[in-house]
């Protein structure tokens, strides 16, 4: 796993692709944080997961963006008047089958539509650990459906 600025954007995603519930824009101030503070929640989300689920990870790069592309947007199925939080883009552990030598799965966490909906810090971390393992959970191959039962 690594965590590092991305290095190339999918045009448009070709498999499987999930993203956190839309929410609403705010209208109240939000919470702003550096990339590298940012960053550092993202790998203490990642830190947070119990080491045998992240043991199973598998060709995954976890990647933070500042706002998702038009195109992931649009492949998410996001209007206008919604927010990606997260998103996953590849082929689910549950999904795969004579799978080698294929591009690592992304997943990428946006850091704007994250501080927008959040007005502290302790927001901005407890939505970041929210995000990653929700968008982990899809890796997996838990759909948006089953992580509401979660509660996630």
């Amino acid at each position: 796993i690594s965590l590092r600025p991305c290095a190339f954007a999918l045009s448009s995603p070709t498999t499987a692709n999930s993203h956190f519930p839309i929410r609403a824009f705010s209208d109240t101030l939000s919470a702003v944080m550096t990339r590298t503070q940012f960053e550092r929640l993202v790998r203490q989300a990642l830190d947070r997961i119990p080491e045998d689920i992240l043991a199973r990870l598998d060709n995954v790069d976890i990647v933070v963006e500042d706002e998702p592309s038009r195109a992931q947007l649009v492949g998410a199925d996001i209007g206008d008047d919604g927010l990606l939080l997260g998103l996953y883009e590849g082929l689910p552990l549950t999904e795969r089958y004579d799978y080698g030598m294929a591009l690592p799965d992304k997943i990428t966490i946006f850091k704007t539509p994250i501080e927008s909906i959040c007005r502290t810090d302790e927001d901005v971390m407890r939505e970041v650990q929210d995000t990653v393992v929700h968008e982990v959970a899809h890796h997996f191959g838990i759909d948006d459906e089953r992580l509401h039962q979660f509660g996630i």
